[in-house]
């Protein structure tokens, strides 16, 4: 972290995203800001709604280059829109960072059918849920974060969550709903009682899957005291042939 004159006193941390929580002044040197702008494999445009990972929906306000430290590079600005906060991404590290677009009406159809399809995948170790479910975290994906969702909230539903876990679940819960409401022009309440029913559902249809496997073993697999009155009878069956 180091602080530098351009920016007053704000604090400038050249990590893949610089996050200011004022509006900054722009420089001297500032370019007008183009239509569009070639991030890595995406083109963003001004009023763009994207996707930061962890931080969630932003709005593209403008695009310039900036001379930081000596170093002219081109930046995004995002506004993330629930708390207000600017972000500025390097142009060049947007998909190193994950930075996307929002997902579609189409998608969200994708979404909601991945929430409810009772596929639930959990890690008995706490240390290995946990890494694979932070590294879902980190890739943006909204598909990922279902996962996420899915299976910390069918976790807690038997055992208690850990501080850090419960926390994950409501950053995944919270990040949904607000892309989904954005996309659908729709209240976060509504979008987060439809996210509930599909969550139920993904339960119940687990929970059927579960029985029938249980059935199915039980069917398959004869039983023991069975299987030793055969073992004994057969010897018994022979002597008297003889």
């Amino acid at each position: 972290m180091a602080k530098t004159g351009l920016f007053g006193p704000f604090i400038v941390d050249f990590r893949p995203a610089v996050v200011y929580t004022h509006e900054v002044v722009p420089s001297s040197n500032s370019l007008l800001p183009p239509a569009t702008c070639n991030g890595g494999n995406v083109n963003f445009q001004v009023g763009d709604k994207v996707i930061y990972p962890n931080h969630g929906l932003g709005i593209v306000e403008r695009v310039e280059e900036k001379t930081i430290l000596g170093t002219t590079c081109g930046f995004f600005h995002l506004r993330i829109v629930s708390n207000d906060t600017t972000v500025l991404v390097p142009v060049a590290n947007v998909d190193g960072v994950g930075l996307r677009k929002a997902i579609t009406d189409e998608e969200v159809e994708r979404l909601f059918a991945l929430l409810s399809d009772g596929r639930i995948d959990n890690h008995q170790n706490w240390k290995g849920r946990f890494k694979d479910n932070s590294d879902k975290m980190r890739t943006g994906s909204i598909y990922d974060m279902a996962d996420v969702l899915k299976s910390l909230t069918f976790l807690s539903k038997s055992k208690s969550l850990s501080f850090r876990e419960k926390r994950m679940l409501d950053r995944a819960k919270a990040l949904i709903i607000s892309e989904v409401s954005e996309v659908m022009r729709e209240k976060a309440l509504e979008i987060e009682q439809q996210v509930d029913l599909a969550l139920e559902k993904c339960f119940v249809v687990k929970a059927r899957t579960v029985a029938r496997a249980t059935v199915r073993t039980k069917v398959v697999k004869p039983p023991v005291k069975a299987v030793v009155i055969a073992a004994v009878a057969a010897p018994r069956r022979a002597a008297r042939a003889s």
